[in-house]
This record gives C-alpha cells, sequence and structure tokens, in this order.
C-alpha cells in the first residue's frame, strides 16, 4: 500500500497493548429494508437530538454485534473460497485430509487464522482472546418516527392464496422494518494490528453488504468510508459523531423529514466534521486520510481485491501475521 503509512503499524501482533490504534469512519446507509432486532422489535434508543440541539429524539440503534459479525463473516467466506481455511466441521479434528486448518463458526475456532486473532474467540476453558477489533452501537441519524416502516407479511400456499380446503392460514403476521436511506454514522477501530491484519478488516467492511436479520431476502447496506485515522488512543463515540452531524445537517437545512436524507450531503457534511472532532478528542493523530487521500487508498484496496492474485495475496498476508501470534502468544496458553 503506496497510500498508509506502512511504518506506523507495528511488525507483528503484540502481546500487550501498545496504543496502535486505526479507525474507519464511516456512514452506513441501508439500501433495502433491513432488521435490526431483538426480541422481534426493532432496537430503539431515547437519546438527545444533537449537542447544539438538546431536544429528545427516539433513534434506531444498530447494535455492535450486528455490525461487526457480518464482517467477519464475509472475511471467512474469503479464506475458504481461497482454501486458506477447511469448509469441513470439527468433529475433534484440527485440519482436514488436506491439512487445512478447520475453524468451526462458535464451535471449534482454529485460533491462528485471522477471523480469530483480529475478531478474537472464546473456548470455555481452552481459552479466549480478546477482539482487537472495536465496534460500537450505532444509531440512524433520523428519528425512529421517520425510519421505520411496518409492513404486514403472509406465507400463501403454492397456488397464491391464504386458503387450502375452505381454511384460512394463519400466517399473517405484522413487521417493522429499516426503511432505505437511512444513515448510521460509525466508527469501526482496530488495535494493534499490523498493516496486513488491518488490510484484512478494511477489505471486509468494504465488500459485506447485508445486515441484520434475514440476510438472504433483505438487509442491503452500504458501507461509505469517509476516512481512516491512525492514532495513539480511541476517538469520539458513534452517538457524538451523530449528534454532531445532525447538529450540522440541521443547520445546512439539509433534514426535512419524512424525505430520505440526501446520502451526498451527509457524506461531505461528515467529512468536513471529522477533523475537528479528532481535534476535540485529544489524541496524537500520525495519519489522517480523507478525501483525495482516502480515494486513493480505496482505489488501492479495490483493485487488490478485484483479481484473484491480489486476494489471495492479501489473505496470505494476513494468516502469516495471524499465525505468528498463534505461535507466540496462543499456543503456549
Amino acid at each position: 500500500m503506496k497510500t498508509l503509512n506502512s511504518e506506523w503499524f507495528l511488525t507483528q501482533v503484540p502481546g500487550k497493548p501498545m496504543g496502535r490504534y486505526a479507525h474507519i469512519i464511516l456512514l452506513r446507509v441501508t439500501d433495502s429494508y433491513p432488521l435490526f432486532q431483538t426480541d422481534g422489535e426493532l432496537n430503539t434508543a431515547r437519546v438527545r437530538a444533537g449537542v447544539e440541539r438538546g431536544e429528545l429524539l427516539t433513534r434506531l440503534t444498530f447494535f455492535k454485534r450486528k455490525q461487526s459479525t457480518p464482517e467477519r463473516l464475509t472475511g471467512r467466506e474469503l479464506l475458504r473460497r481461497y482454501d486458506f481455511l477447511s469448509s469441513d466441521e470439527a468433529n475433534g479434528k484440527d485440519v482436514d485430509k488436506d491439512g487445512l486448518p478447520i475453524c468451526d463458526y462458535n464451535v471449534a475456532f482454529c485460533t491462528q487464522c485471522p477471523d480469530c486473532i483480529t475478531y478474537g474467540f472464546a473456548i470455555g476453558d481452552r481459552g479466549s482472546e480478546k477482539s482487537k477489533v472495536i465496534t460500537d452501537t450505532a444509531y440512524s441519524l433520523t428519528s425512529y418516527d421517520h425510519s421505520h416502516e411496518a409492513f404486514t407479511l403472509n406465507a400463501p400456499y403454492e397456488d397464491g392464496t391464504m386458503t387450502r380446503h375452505g381454511a384460512v392460514t394463519s400466517r399473517i403476521s405484522e413487521q417493522d422494518h429499516v426503511r432505505p436511506q437511512v444513515t448510521f454514522p460509525a466508527v469501526i477501530t482496530t488495535r494493534d494490528l499490523p498493516q496486513n491484519l488491518f488490510l484484512y478488516v478494511l477489505n471486509n467492511v468494504l465488500r459485506t453488504r447485508r445486515y441484520g436479520a434475514q440476510t438472504t431476502r433483505t438487509g442491503r447496506v452500504h458501507n461509505h468510508v469517509i476516512a481512516v485515522a491512525l492514532a495513539d488512543g480511541e476517538i469520539f463515540s458513534n452517538l457524538l459523531f451523530t449528534q454532531r452531524l445532525y447538529d450540522a445537517m440541521q443547520e445546512a437545512e439539509a433534514l426535512n423529514p419524512p424525505d430520505p436524507v440526501d446520502s451526498q450531503v451527509a457524506l461531505e457534511t461528515a467529512r468536513t466534521l471529522v477533523p475537528d472532532l479528532l481535534h476535540e478528542e485529544g489524541v496524537t493523530v500520525d495519519q489522517l486520510l480523507v478525501g483525495d487521500d482516502l480515494e486513493a487508498l480505496l482505489a488501492e484496496m479495490r483493485a487488490l481485491s478485484a483479481e484473484e492474485a491480489g486476494i489471495k495475496k492479501l489473505l496470505s498476508d494476513a494468516f502469516e501475521d495471524s499465525r505468528a501470534y498463534h505461535e507466540a502468544w496462543v499456543a503456549k496458553k
């Protein structure tokens, strides 16, 4: 990578925290009708609308696991696709007949692949590894009232009707969905990752398209990366980011509910906010990629992952770093 400051990254994952934080700052924008729910209802929070505008507002929430899980599953899919991980179930085995590691998600982690080392694992009394990818709950820019829509769902018989032999089926329900073009400002933080593993995480974010429940039918979300910041500490929260963006959008008269937010206006406004928000955090920023510099990085990522040789090289380098950490720190536990 020519754009990133490669010298800032550690050469290997350390055994102790070293204060190397790489932040991916983005706006997640829904492209369809996803479901971010728990116990059958959309998740919401009652918070202040903005920092300057202190009125209360009920916002949709996008829980942290509902963000990170699809992204790590995207990475695992690629590792299997390019023969870095086996597709076999564990069944007491560590490798398959071809010698590939068997990493059975939430059943028997291999503890050595890029997914295990970056996103963490827990294997009961056999040990655990803390995630080096930090996500937090994201909040919708607009209110719950203008960000969701209720649909009546049914399951008809094959002839297209809801009746059979004169009896009407009871398979009818109502479900709230998140509307398209709802914006969730978010920050993904990686800690103490070498450049190869950071690029592995960034690639997962750029490739993941579906979030929430029923991902085979709904859940399209577009991740718009607006900045990458290399710093010596954690930065602003998702909630503060959302509130400050809300204030700026209101001042520009760019929020006109129930009309959807203009994504391009939100992106441009968010880009102008990031340097000020970082300055207020009091952290030392070694490199901030925005605008043309960020686009150059994303272009490098697209070129790398657009060809089989490039994506295999990315995964191979990431696997080399994760396996080195496994041998140094995990295998000895």
